[in-house]
C-alpha cells in the first residue's frame, strides 16, 4: 500500500507558520515577518533576546512542509543591556 503524498503550496504553509507565532506565547506574531520559497521558510524582524530568536526559529518546524529555517531575526536588546564603547573595559 503507497501511502499519499501531499505538496503544500508556499502560500499555505506560510499561512500555517502566522498561525503558529500567534499561537506560541514566547514569540510576538508582530515581531516577526515570514517567507517561504520551495518550502524554506525565512524568518525576519527583530527580537529582544537571543532566546525570543531561537523559539522562532523553532516554531516553523512544527508545520507540515517546512524543508528548512533560515533565522535572519535580529537581536535588539533593551536600551539599559546595550553596552557603548565607553562601558567595555579590558
Amino acid at each position: 500500500m503507497a501511502l499519499a503524498t501531499e505538496t503544500r503550496s508556499d502560500a499555505q504553509i506560510q499561512q500555517d507558520v502566522l498561525a503558529e507565532l500567534k499561537w506560541d506565547a514566547r514569540v510576538q506574531p508582530n515581531e516577526v515577518g515570514v517567507s517561504t520559497k520551495n518550502g524554506v521558510v525565512t524568518l525576519t524582524g527583530y527580537a529582544a533576546s537571543y532566546t525570543k530568536k531561537w523559539a522562532a526559529e523553532e516554531i516553523p518546524h512544527r508545520v507540515r512542509g517546512v524543508k528548512a529555517v533560515a533565522n535572519d531575526i535580529q537581536v535588539k536588546l533593551p536600551g539599559s543591556s546595550e553596552r557603548t564603547e565607553i562601558t567595555i573595559s579590558f
